[in-house]
């Protein structure tokens, strides 16, 4: 087996075939899930990524399961918390270039 990359791969009957990665963060509750399905279907969206989890944790008084915060536009896309059933779920929004601030809108619009 061999990492190329993100993508790993494996020898099968001599040729490489290529596996599903998956990171060590890759669940979070139904709410969340909900909300990174209409993230990820939004224009110039490339990808939604996982990140870590900090349970107990909030977001503000009052917030709801599947609240987002965008946090700050960084090379490649934008990094985001999200308010899961357990804590807080940190999320990038990977996006196409320069469309980070039409999609912040729209996010922020989604609440």
């Amino acid at each position: 087996m061999i990492l190329l990359g993100c993508i790993v791969l494996r020898v099968e009957a001599s040729f490489w075939v290529a596996m599903k990665s998956r990171g060590r963060h890759q669940s979070t509750s139904k709410e969340c899930r909900e909300q990174m399905r209409k993230i990820e279907a939004m224009d110039g969206v490339v990808a939604v990524i996982i990140g870590r989890s900090y349970g107990g944790k909030s977001l503000a008084a009052g917030s709801r399961t599947g609240g987002i915060r965008i946090q700050r536009k960084v090379p490649g896309g934008l990094k985001a918390v999200m308010q899961s059933a357990k804590g807080l779920q940190e999320i990038f929004i990977r996006t196409e270039a320069d469309t980070e601030d039409g999609i912040s809108a729209k996010i922020l619009e989604l609440e």
